[in-house]
C-alpha cells in the first residue's frame, strides 16, 4: 500500500486533518495535525487514526504504524 493510500484512508474519515505518511512498503510513519485531537490523550488520538486503518492492519496490508498526533497549537509550539 502506498503512503498516499494510507493518507486517503485517514482523510476520508477526517478531512480536516493535515496528514503526512511515509513508508517502506510495510512500515508506516504517520503525522497528523488537527483540532480533532484537542482534549484527547495520546491513546485516544491513536485510536482515532487506528480506526481508519484497522481493516488493513488486520489483513496484513499494513504491518506497523508509528504515529505522531498534534493539535495545530502543539505543532506550532514544537516547531517554533
Amino acid at each position: 500500500m502506498q503512503a498516499s493510500e494510507v493518507e486517503k484512508l485517514v482523510l476520508d474519515q477526517y478531512p480536516e486533518l493535515d496528514v503526512v505518511v511515509e513508508t517502506d512498503g510495510y512500515h508506516y510513519q504517520l503525522r497528523a495535525i488537527g483540532e480533532v485531537f484537542a482534549g484527547l490523550n495520546k491513546v485516544k488520538r491513536q485510536q482515532l487514526i487506528y480506526g481508519c486503518l484497522n481493516k488493513h492492519i488486520a489483513d496484513g496490508t499494513i504491518h506497523a504504524v508509528i504515529m505522531q498526533t498534534f493539535t495545530p497549537e502543539e505543532w506550532q509550539t514544537q516547531n517554533a
